[in-house]
């Protein structure tokens, strides 16, 4: 006799991560590159998922690719605001997660390990990684639009909606890369400078990978010859030509792998490298 309903565990190739684990016990150097998908475990919806950020419309009927860009910041920021707000309360009331915690754990075991992320929940950092390239920026970083003022805020609880710099008494913005605009300069060099040095393995986790920038370095370790690995319950771009591929959520995954290679043997690190 069953009582209550019966919860759907997520399944994983078991095979497929021990041969994984292998070659990260062996790796010298890691790229996780991560998506919304990894932040969904923690409650935070994805983007192109159901009920996801893409799913939603103003009052006009307006996607979101309208309703967060540059041009609606420059002409009604308090649009913008009234959305960025929505992706702020969903980090507020959520926490980073295991499969989080676990990417910060491995800088502890691999001599090198990047981590490039699209998200802009600032969870790799709260869950302890030290080397996070956060392409499209932190909700929690402001900026203002007119002057060089900037602060972290751990929340947006004391701000009213758009917030002005108390300094000049512009609009401030968050510091994320919107919709329409560029990548920011300084840490899309740093990546590009990561990726020219090359990884011994290179994951893509949680993400459609759309952007091409977020695709190459899987596709360029494939071309040298390194393994490559997906972290996806659903099929991307890249599924047919990564070396590996777990079809599940990421927690799920970076968990197995993680005990998987607890019980493997690191290669020693090699001067100069």
């Amino acid at each position: 006799m069953t009582i209550g309903p019966v919860k759907r565990r997520d399944t994983i190739d078991r095979t497929l991560v021990e041969g994984v684990a292998q070659l990260l016990a062996q790796a010298q150097s890691a790229l996780f590159i991560t998506g919304a998908g990894i932040s969904a475990d923690s409650g935070l919806p994805t983007y192109r998922g159901v009920g996801g950020l893409y799913d939603k419309r103003d009052e006009s009927g307006l996607p979101i690719e309208a309703l967060l860009s540059g041009e609606m910041m420059a002409r009604r920021p308090e649009v913008v605001w009234k959305y960025i707000h929505d992706v702020e309360l969903a980090c507020r009331t959520a926490q980073p997660n295991r499969g989080h915690e676990i990417l910060a754990l491995l800088e502890e075991r691999i001599p090198r390990v990047v981590v490039f992320t699209q998200n802009v929940d600032g969870f790799h950092r709260a869950a302890g990684s030290k080397n996070v390239i956060a392409i499209h920026g932190d909700v929690h970083d402001l900026r203002c639009t007119r002057c060089d003022w900037r602060k972290t805020v751990p929340d947006y609880a004391t701000l009213t909606f758009p917030p002005k710099c108390p300094r000049c008494a512009s609009v401030v913005r968050p510091d994320v890369v919107l919709f329409g605009e560029p990548l920011p300069e300084a840490p899309f060099q740093r990546f590009e400078e990561e990726v020219a040095r090359g990884f011994d393995i290179v994951f893509s986790i949680g993400t459609s990978a759309l952007f091409p920038y977020v695709a190459r370095p899987v596709l360029l370790a494939k071309s040298e010859g390194k393994p490559t690995v997906e972290i996806n319950p659903g099929r991307t771009d890249l599924s047919d030509v990564v070396d590996y591929r777990l079809v599940s959520g990421a927690r799920h995954a970076l968990r197995a792998l993680w005990i998987a290679l607890k019980g493997k043997t690191p290669k020693p690190t090699r001067l100069g490298r």
